[in-house]
């Protein structure tokens, strides 16, 4: 599921399904530094809660016949120095409810040595 404002500027080679507008930062902080840009989105996060997103997933699990959820943005976390928001969102459900969200495939030795996050 896209968890971004607009999709890729590239041709994916799968089909996005699901969107979740609710977890794409917004327009007025986006260009803003990380620190800024992730106290604005956990606000944001905040202002939604929990109990929205969970209601949210369960819809779309429900939807496409299928538990497992991707959420999807597009930065390259194999780069050093690149974060995403899709991170952060792991970070704050996880704090929140103690559920691990995992990345899926090597992020490279940039997440091993805690550059990123």
């Amino acid at each position: 599921m896209r968890i971004t404002l607009s999709p890729p500027r590239w041709t994916l080679p799968y089909e996005l399904q699901h969107r979740v507008p609710e977890l794409a930062p917004a327009r007025t902080y986006f260009q803003s530094p990380r620190a800024e840009f992730e106290a604005a989105y956990r606000s944001q996060l905040d202002g939604h809660g929990i109990d929205q997103f969970a209601s949210r997933f369960q819809e779309i699990a429900v939807e496409s016949g299928d538990l497992r959820l991707v959420l999807l943005c597009f930065e390259d976390l194999e780069q050093v120095g690149e974060w995403c928001h899709r991170r952060m969102f792991a970070d704050w459900w996880q704090e929140r409810t103690g559920a691990q969200v995992r990345e899926l495939g090597p992020l490279g030795p940039a997440f091993e040595q805690g550059v990123l996050m």
